[in-house]
């Protein structure tokens, strides 16, 4: 439940009244007043190693979201089962130990929740990181904007109930804000920790404007200090780009922010037979995923590859194998985990 000044149990309306009273009062000002900062940035972001476990439909979705796996039909109990053994194949093929999840108001607001906490729980009681992260739904509300302010509030009420005390549970307000200007996404931004006061800063990922594409704007609101910043970027932006093109492109878009950053997706095709130990000047995703894994690590920041697993998807660096009631996972390509796991402060870097 939102803590709101002076007023025990609010309702949703006055809520929301109090809400946008909050933000009128801060809009357009330098000072941020609305919620303290519980937390300091962190000097590096490279606790954060991990991967996004999806729904086969890129998690976008005007139903529960279910990720690939699993089934609305699975009780808390096999979702806990089968979550727990898919978060221990992460560990075991990857090292990873952070996994990014999706939330839908469909899938918090009815019966699928109480199921779909399996996932989380599984996670955290094997020590992940677990960064959970609002979707939008498709056709005409896939627009970047917030589909519904009416379930969206309600949603994160829930969420942040369950997990606020849960210190391995992180909260990103929206996936890919690209609806609204970059001010406007830093004014909604500044609204959701203006929401939840008593969640510190440091467990909050605010994301970069338009696609997650760049974090510099949302860096410098001081609204918004003391959260993390979310990245996203993508071999697909470019037709092609050398190698040095795209380590520039990528601390472009990160500035001097990198010690907020966490590049929460990137990736490029796993299952197409590129080897991204070798250097090839002529392929630009091979390029991209050279520079991005360099760059993440030179800069100290945590990086979660898109998608650890999703069904169908040749960016996918996880399939699942074996019985679907005891599924377990395969690398699909492990020049793409090696990189990762550069990226990650492991292992060994390219000969250029």
């Amino acid at each position: 439940m939102r803590n709101t000044p002076a007023i025990s149990r609010p309702t949703p309306r006055l809520r929301a009244t109090l809400l946008a009273l909050a933000l009128a009062a801060t809009a357009g000002t330098t000072v941020a007043a609305a919620a303290p900062a519980h937390a300091a940035p962190r000097q590096d972001t490279t606790p954060f190693q991990g991967v996004n476990w999806a729904d086969p439909r890129d998690n976008y979705a005007d139903d529960p979201v279910v990720l690939s796996g699993l089934s609305t039909s699975d009780s808390y109990a096999r979702t806990y089962a089968k979550a727990s053994r898919v978060i221990a194949a992460f560990r075991a093929n990857l090292g990873a130990n952070t996994v990014r999840l999706p939330i839908n108001p469909y899938t918090v607001n009815g019966a699928y929740w109480k199921s779909y906490r399996g996932v989380i729980d599984a996670a955290s009681a094997q020590g992940f990181k677990v960064i959970v992260s609002y979707w939008e739904g498709t056709g005409a509300n896939k627009d970047g904007l917030i589909d519904d302010e009416a379930t969206y509030w309600p949603m994160w009420d829930t969420v942040i109930k369950a997990y606020q005390h849960n210190k391995r549970v992180y909260f990103e307000p929206m996936n890919e804000p690209h609806g609204y200007t970059e001010t406007e996404w830093a004014d909604t931004a500044a609204k959701w920790l203006a929401a939840y006061p008593s969640v510190p800063r440091d467990r909050v990922f605010v994301s970069g404007a338009g696609y997650n594409d760049h974090v510099t704007s949302v860096c410098a609101d001081p609204r918004l200090k003391g959260t993390y910043l979310s990245l996203h970027d993508y071999g697909f932006w470019k037709d092609y780009a050398t190698y040095d093109e795209w380590v520039a492109d990528i601390k472009g878009r990160i500035g001097d922010c990198a010690s907020r950053t966490v590049a929460d997706e990137f990736g490029a095709p796993m299952t197409t037979g590129l080897d991204y130990n070798k250097p090839d000047a002529s392929d630009n995703f091979v390029n991209y995923i050279q520079a991005a894994t360099d760059t993440f690590r030179e800069l100290k920041m945590g990086s979660v590859y898109w998608p650890g697993l999703r069904t169908d998807d040749t960016y996918s660096l996880q399939t699942l194998t074996g019985d679907p009631d005891r599924p377990w996972l395969a690398t699909t390509n492990q020049s793409g985990a090696d990189r990762l796991a550069w990226a990650w402060g492991r292992g060994r870097p390219v000969t250029r």
